[in-house]
């Protein structure tokens, strides 16, 4: 269905995303075809999908049918509405959902990750994609950790955080930890990542565990002691000298690739 008219309600859902990322709305924003596809696929509802004619026919074309209304603008109509040029030419909005409970989100998963105050959305972003590629089978969330669902958030994961289970832990900076008790429950072994060299190498931390839940801090200050005191080992991943840390998301990947190896050599 065509609309020319910016100010048209249906484009509302989509509306001002250079002023917000719709969260406050209880929306969540896809875009482009791949994250757009994996939307459609996801448990969140979609309300609309929004692009140019040509996209609009590749997206059918290429995934079917999506079974929502979809809306055909030109480049100006959807610049004028979104608040920038959206070369991509396609954008969806969903609704969101209840989010899982942490014993949702880790019921038959045999490898997890904890963020604690990861709160840049390009690096949660990375960790969900990094994640989703190398067989991490839910994220959890510790206090400070933004929210995946944050519109740069999903871009950057490639739309993985629309498919990958997350859950959030209840409590603030030096509470949360407690809830961690649910995951050593659940026979999960808790290796934190530190740089600290007195830490145990990360192969051997790893080595001979069924269940492995890695954790990982934000840039900086890293995890904290509540934190890394509420795990089994701390770990460290070798470094080059004179190089004291790497980027949280590239940490995680490393960790990631270190655990799947573990297993393949177990």
């Amino acid at each position: 269905m065509l609309i020319a008219d910016p100010h048209d309600p249906r484009l509302d859902d989509i509306r001002d995303l250079n002023k917000s990322d719709k969260s406050g709305e209880g929306l969540v924003i896809a875009e482009g075809h791949l994250v757009v596809s994996r939307l459609v696929s996801s448990r969140f509802p979609v309300r609309c999908i929004v692009g140019f004619a040509n996209a609009l026919k590749h997206y059918v074309e290429t995934y079917g049918e999506p079974g929502c209304p979809m809306y055909e603008v030109d480049r100006a109509t959807l610049a004028e509405v979104v608040g920038f040029d959206m070369h991509r030419g396609l954008v969806a909005a969903a609704d969101r959902v209840a989010p899982l409970e942490v014993s949702e989100a880790i019921s038959d998963a045999k490898t997890v990750v904890v963020l604690e105050g990861v709160g840049d959305h390009e690096n949660i972003g990375s960790l969900f994609r990094n994640a989703a590629g190398m067989d991490v089978d839910a994220v959890l969330l510790g206090a400070g950790a933004a929210d995946p669902l944050y519109r740069r958030s999903v871009r950057v994961s490639m739309g993985h955080v629309l498919r990958l289970p997350f859950a959030r832990f209840d409590g603030g900076f030096t509470t949360w930890q407690r809830n961690l008790d649910l995951l050593a429950d659940a026979g999960f072994h808790l290796v934190s990542l530190t740089p600290d060299n007195e830490a145990v190498h990360l192969a051997e931390a790893l080595a001979g565990h069924d269940k492995v839940a890695l954790m990982v801090g934000a840039e900086g200050p890293g995890l904290t002691e509540h934190a890394m005191r509420a795990t089994h080992v701390r770990a460290r991943i070798p470094m080059a000298e004179g190089t004291d840390s790497f980027n949280v998301a590239t940490a995680a990947a490393i960790a990631f690739y270190e655990r799947q190896r573990s297993l393949y050599q177990g």
